[in-house]
């Protein structure tokens, strides 16, 4: 009887929570065109990649890498890499290239790498045992 109790008991557990299940980071982004007095994008300047999360989360890593590189060999370099530093505070969305709190680069004084138009990006995000991916394309700024 003992043993029938944990193996219901097994299964309820497997089944029915969220003990056993990978925590997913779901993540969208957007490419907006910033106006301003100083700046103007249909000349050339990039336009901002937005990214949100949710649920909004302590990032411990920030990666972004051309897919087809990455693809090709999972040990590309990445565009863009931070690590954890110290203790973050949860964000629910951040720019490309943006100084994270409680992030710093992998490299030290390295800088995100503009992204190039028409060439697809993954960005993976993990927060702890949480993680999350999103492909993405910076498109080019429209022309007035």
């Amino acid at each position: 009887m003992t043993i029938v109790l944990v193996v219901l008991a097994s299964v309820y557990v497997f089944y029915f929570t969220d003990w056993f299940k990978p925590k997913i980071i779901h993540i969208s982004s957007e490419s907006r065109v910033i106006r301003s007095r100083f700046r103007n994008n249909a000349a050339g300047n990039p336009v901002p990649v937005i990214f949100s999360l949710e649920p909004p989360s302590k990032l411990t890593e920030i990666k972004v890498v051309p897919l087809v590189e990455w693809q090709a060999n999972q040990n590309v370099l990445p565009v863009w890499h931070l690590v954890a530093s110290s203790n973050s505070v949860p964000i629910k969305m951040f720019f490309y290239g943006q100084r994270v709190r409680g992030l710093k680069p992998e490299v030290p004084g390295a800088h995100a790498d503009p992204l190039q138009t028409n060439v697809t990006y993954r960005l993976f995000v993990t927060a702890g045992k949480a993680h999350g991916q999103h492909d993405f394309e910076l498109k080019p700024a429209a022309q007035n």
